[in-house]
């Protein structure tokens, strides 16, 4: 049965600044729905809990996938 592992990045629009890996819950999801899904939810977490100031300063966003993982 395939499952689906979150990957996430940080982002930032100024020049030069490479997107960053977000350590994210080392979760299995079941199918690509309940991850898209927790990916969105997780990411609107992050970004809420930034400081505005700094968010609107360096311009960050997040942009994250759903990837497959085969269990054996």
């Amino acid at each position: 049965m395939t499952k689906f592992i979150l990957l996430m990045v940080l982002c930032s629009e100024v020049a030069a600044n490479n997107c960053k890996i977000i350590p994210t819950p080392n979760i299995m999801f079941d199918n690509y729905h309940s991850c898209v899904v927790f990916g969105y939810d997780y990411s609107h977490k992050l970004i809420t809990n930034f400081d505005p100031e700094w968010t609107n300063k360096v311009k960050a966003y997040t942009k994250f996938s759903c990837r497959p993982d085969k269990v054996i």
